[in-house]
């Protein structure tokens, strides 16, 4: 067990759940996801002698960020978890409710007996990039959808108008957007830095490396550990002597990045360095996603690469890496 107690929290939009370990017993409590609410689970704590706390939430997007942050400026160890991590954990235990309540339960015991790793604030340069991106992923969506509305077959003269300004204005926003983007690299010598050595690596174009830029690499130990936060380790399924499957992609990790690296290792498979490494994958019996993963995994190891040691995209270099799906 922890030395010191443990808040499990499951955020919703607007409140969030808690549960509180310590000293073997257990309260639970919810809150408006505010700053006011923020502060009453400060006083709650306090009125428990609760003292620095262990607080565990699973990353969830935006609806938690705020939370951790104050929760971390006021002391506390945060630990921000996968929520697939959490899934599994709970399937573990036989966990078959499903309320914000069990949740928290389920969280604060993961955090007690798992003991994941602390979290850490991205620094405001981070966090800007990361709300640049967030914003364009958006107005991208919004673009698709307006986009399969105009081809929908309407016939209206007035509603075709208004999909094709709602797309003009789209379009002009992401251009926008990406700008800011670009200047606001110019504006960060380090990001820019690491965002230069990133675009030198086959395949991975100036958007995708704005975005493993934000995802801050260097901060993992090591390139497995960065590959294990994207969900792109394998993972075996071995039961006794009787159970021997394939090894496939653990997902137990950040989807949106998978996602990021996924057309970029497309490219790259057509690339000399990495086409060799795919095309041999392809000879050894790999189905082709199975084979396009081991190169989104390869990818990351050698962005990881790249930033770790400062110096651009090396084919030799790049062409040590082994990796088998």
């Amino acid at each position: 067990m922890t030395p010191i107690p443990v808040l499990g929290i499951d955020i919703a939009k607007d409140t969030f759940q808690v549960t509180l370990l310590q000293a073997g017993q257990k309260a639970a409590g919810e809150f408006a996801n505010d700053r006011a609410g923020f502060k009453k689970l400060t006083a709650w704590l306090h009125k428990r002698q609760a003292g620095r706390v262990w607080a565990c939430l699973e990353a969830t997007g935006r609806y938690g960020e705020a939370l951790a942050d104050y929760l971390h400026t006021q002391g506390h160890t945060v630990s921000v978890v996968n929520p697939l991590a959490i899934k599994r954990y709970a399937e573990s235990q036989l966990t078959r409710n499903k309320t914000d309540a069990v949740d928290a339960d389920v969280i604060a015991d993961f955090c007690a007996t798992q003991q994941p790793p602390a979290w850490t604030p991205p620094a405001p340069e981070i966090r800007e990039l990361r709300e640049l991106l967030h914003q364009y992923d958006a107005l991208q969506a919004s673009q698709q959808q307006a986009h399969n509305r105009l081809t929908a077959g309407f016939k209206s003269a007035t509603v075709l108008a208004q999909l094709q300004a709602q797309l003009d204005l789209l379009d002009q926003q992401l251009e926008e957007i990406k700008q800011q983007i670009d200047q606001h690299l110019d504006a960060h010598p380090a990001l820019k830095r690491q965002h230069d050595l990133l675009d030198s690596i086959p395949g991975v174009g100036r958007l995708t490396a704005a975005r493993l830029v934000a995802e801050d690499l260097t901060r993992f130990e090591d390139a497995r550990s960065a590959a294990a936060y994207a969900g792109l380790t394998p993972m075996n399924r071995t039961s006794g002597t009787s159970v021997r499957r394939r090894p496939r992609l653990s997902k137990i990790g950040k989807a949106s990045l998978r996602r990021a690296l996924f057309f970029p290792a497309l490219a790259a498979s057509r690339q000399p360095v990495f086409g060799a490494f795919y095309q041999r994958l392809l000879a050894q019996g790999k189905a082709k996603m199975a084979a396009v993963s081991a190169v989104m995994h390869k990818l990351l190891r050698v962005a990881y690469g790249v930033l770790k040691s400062g110096q651009p995209f090396d084919p030799n270099h790049a062409a040590q890496f082994q990796f088998t799906p």
